[in-house]
């Protein structure tokens, strides 16, 4: 049962998912945390965390999730979920999207989304500062990350290790 309730999840994610996997963080979040109780909210902020470290997109964080509630059924059923309905649409809209190269419409509909899709990336990543934002030296880490990421470019995987690392280092 488990793996029909995360292809169906994840399936859901999928089609919800306008503007990249960021954009249903906190839909994620509810869904797995709060309604399924799949994981806790830490581990969910540790499983977003590694999907940045890692090579290749970061939402295939999902096969982690997935893992750890079926084992490899539930990665690959996470897995298919996430990605194949998001990619059979992209792929007839994309067909349909080129018929309309010329029509004004077309320029209208990009526009009307842009602003939804920052929309839902910020809410992401809100969701994900009010899980992995625990007290002032958290809070520093992550401001400091930030101001470096908006002034310097800086793979975000060395910031995300030297923050777990002073985090650790503080910790202690």
């Amino acid at each position: 049962m488990n793996v029909l309730s995360l292809l169906w999840v994840f399936g859901l994610l999928s089609v919800l998912a306008v503007g990249g996997g960021t954009a249903v963080l906190p839909e994620m979040k509810a869904l797995v945390v709060n309604q399924y109780h799949w994981l806790t909210s830490d581990q969910f902020g540790q499983i977003y965390s590694l999907g940045q470290l890692s090579p290749g997109p970061n939402m295939l964080m999902v096969s982690v999730i997935g893992y750890r509630v079926a084992g490899c059924a539930g990665a690959a059923a996470a897995l298919l979920g996430f990605f194949l309905p998001a990619g059979l649409i992209m792929f007839f809209c994309g067909r349909i999207w080129d018929r309309f190269a010329d029509s004004p419409w077309k320029e209208a509909v990009q526009r009307g989304l842009a602003p939804l899709t920052i929309g839902l990336m910020l809410a992401g990543t809100w969701v994900l500062a009010k899980t992995v934002i625990l007290g002032p030296s958290t809070a520093v880490i992550a401001v400091v990350v930030t101001v470096i990421l908006l002034v310097k470019h800086v793979n975000p995987a060395l910031l995300i290790f030297g923050g777990g690392i002073v985090g650790y280092l503080i910790g202690r």
